[in-house]
């Protein structure tokens, strides 16, 4: 009988538990004004030392975190940002999520014009993964 109630089960019997959003503690990223709206600019980030928690295992996830962006009136400060991606530290989050909240923080942070994010994780378990995700302003 086809099962069809809810997500399909952990069936290697391990515990799931991702820090729920509203612990995760991060810290706040802080702007500045960008003294040029109207002047595309793109500004890149690449972040060689992130590490989160993986919510499986519990063991450490690494990777590499890119930002690219084109700012409209407010830039991120730098030792906000650093702040914040280091704020990953303790929290227990899949990397295709990991992605997601970066780039709704930073949208909600300063309001680009166009932002991407990506995640170049590790290598764990033989299998490499690169998240990108990507954000345009209507």
């Amino acid at each position: 009988m086809p099962r069809t109630e809810g997500p399909p089960v952990n069936k290697q019997n391990l515990e799931i538990q991702p820090t729920p959003r509203a612990e995760m503690n991060l810290y706040s990223l802080d702007t500045f004004a960008y003294e040029f709206p109207g002047r595309e600019i793109k500004i890149k980030f690449e972040i060689p030392e992130f590490t989160c928690v993986c919510p499986f295992s519990d063991f450490p996830d690494f990777a590499t975190i890119r930002i690219e962006y084109i700012p409209n009136e407010r830039c991120i400060e730098l030792k906000s940002l650093k702040l914040y991606i280091n704020s990953f530290r303790e929290v227990k989050i899949f990397h295709e999520h990991v992605i997601n909240v970066i780039l709704e923080d930073f949208v909600r942070a300063c309001d680009p014009l166009a932002a991407e994010v990506e995640g170049d994780f590790n290598v764990r378990g033989n299998i490499k993964t690169v998240v990108r995700g990507s954000y345009r302003k209507a």
